[in-house]
């Protein structure tokens, strides 16, 4: 069965830019996956389709309403083919921060709904009735919902097998396994005097894997001590 990914949005035209301009494009043309970008102020009243509104009980900001959302999540979920096995997925600063692993697991998931928020969030009503996942991408503050979603929806389709050329390489992807990614070098072989490595040249397979990981292991413990520390702890309890 072909994967669904719908986002709720109401700047569309950014969501559609970047399929457009991206490996979702061949994951869509590969019929592997189908997107759905759902322009929020479609489900809007009113001559200025309006989304947004001030928060009851006072203070700053503007948040997104529950009308238009509910109409646009219960559109979707029926065009999916019901609510059983699909995960609405709301980005926000409270949510578990987003990792490899949890794309690992959506990928696996054959409807997403993803709601891109904007202003001060979205109506908490809508957090209680539909959203099931909700994910953080770092400890900051980005202006609206469309940037995060489509990072976590790449890092998810990517995944899926039969998107990539080589699936391989995904699986060789920095925190695709306990160690960061190595340096990767292709032609020329020397540019202003910086050199390819001779083990990269020597056709030894052996060789040039051990030269590899000990690349992973040196960058791991220079840029991520966590995650080394992790790395060394698994690799001991393996020994």
């Amino acid at each position: 069965m072909i994967s669904q990914i719908a986002l709720i949005t109401p700047t569309p035209d950014v969501i559609t830019t970047i399929i457009r301009n991206s490996i979702l494009r061949q994951a869509e043309e590969k019929e592997i996956v189908a997107f759905h970008v759902v322009n929020l102020r479609d489900y809007a009243t009113g001559n200025y389709r309006q989304i947004d509104d001030t928060p009851f009980g006072g203070g700053s900001g503007m948040v997104m309403m529950a009308e238009p959302l509910f109409k646009a999540i219960k559109h979707m979920i029926q065009v999916l083919g019901g609510q059983d096995e699909c995960e609405i997925i709301y980005l926000s600063p409270q949510g578990k921060l987003w990792s490899h692993s949890e794309a690992i697991e959506l990928s696996t998931q054959k409807k997403l709904i993803v709601i891109c928020g904007h202003y001060k969030g979205i109506d908490q009503r809508v957090r209680d009735k539909f959203v099931t996942r909700e994910y953080s991408i770092g400890d900051f503050v980005v202006s609206s919902g469309e940037l995060p979603a489509m990072l976590m929806v790449d890092g998810i389709v990517r995944l899926i097998p039969g998107v990539l050329n080589t699936y391989e390489s995904a699986m060789t992807d920095t925190f695709a396994t306990d160690l960061l990614d190595g340096p990767h070098y292709t032609r020329p072989r020397e540019i202003d005097g910086l050199a390819v490595p001779d083990v990269l040249l020597s056709g030894h397979h052996k060789q040039i894997d051990k030269w590899r990981l000990d690349q992973r292991e040196k960058r791991t413990q220079k840029h991520r001590p966590d995650m080394w520390k992790k790395y060394l702890k698994i690799r001991a309890s393996g020994d």
